[in-house]
């Protein structure tokens, strides 16, 4: 079991994060033309903006807590917050945001296995990515409960070890989450799954964040071509 709990903790973190970055490179190099989510809003709208919206707020509000919670080293927020009192505070926002994903989720997963117009076009891979996504996401929300029953945060500052030690190419992460609950180390494991299929599936379109959507115009149909000048005939 040691040597199960050493290769889902020590080193397939490492193997997840190699094959996102070369198969999101070899994809992009090779199938540009895939690097995207497949909309079908256009076939029906019926519960897409509002399912897409709050899915989408609750898991990059999700992913910036998991960031900063488990990456901020200890001693940069004691001054400040005791453990239980940032534990709390994740299982607050956390529980929020974890909601509001779910929400989100729940209809996008519903609207792809029941409207048949969806489901036509859409992929195995596409389904797949779904399923997974809500799995994980129903993993973090029973953690928040069994959190609940320990508030002294000294499971979170393990946690927060073991990725911190990920890294930072450290050996002995495994050993900070080997007697946890079994809630969290399912819950790590899927997430690492989900980076390792990342590059095959439509999670490839993380990379491509639309920041420039901030500041293009309402609607581009076509870029400003510079007029062309043509010289006297002969």
């Amino acid at each position: 079991m040691n040597y199960l709990n050493q290769f889902a903790f020590q080193f397939y973190p490492y193997i997840a994060v190699a094959v996102l970055l070369i198969g999101s490179w070899a994809r992009y190099d090779k199938a540009m033309y895939s690097w995207r989510t497949g909309s079908t809003q256009l076939l029906s709208d019926r519960g897409m903006r509002f399912g897409s919206n709050c899915f989408h707020i609750g898991i990059i509000a999700i992913l910036g807590g998991h960031f900063v919670g488990l990456l901020t080293p200890h001693a940069l927020y004691e001054p400040f917050i005791t453990s239980s009192q940032k534990q709390l505070l994740a299982m607050v926002v956390g529980g929020f945001f974890g909601a509001l994903c779910f929400v989100g989720i729940t209809i996008l997963l519903v609207r792809r296995l029941t409207n048949a117009r969806v489901r036509a076009i859409g992929s195995f891979g596409d389904t797949l990515v779904l399923v997974l996504l809500f799995a994980q996401l129903c993993l973090g929300l029973y953690s928040i409960k069994i959190s609940a029953g320990h508030l002294d945060g000294g499971v979170m500052v393990m946690l927060a070890e073991w990725a911190q030690h990920i890294v930072t190419f450290r050996a002995g992460a495994a050993d900070y989450v080997e007697g946890v609950h079994w809630v969290y180390k399912a819950h790590i494991f899927l997430g690492l799954t989900l980076v390792l299929i990342a590059p095959f599936t439509r999670l490839v379109h993380v990379w491509s964040v639309p920041i420039s959507y901030l500041w293009r115009p309402y609607q581009v149909v076509r870029r400003r071509q510079a007029t062309l000048r043509y010289g006297p005939r002969e």
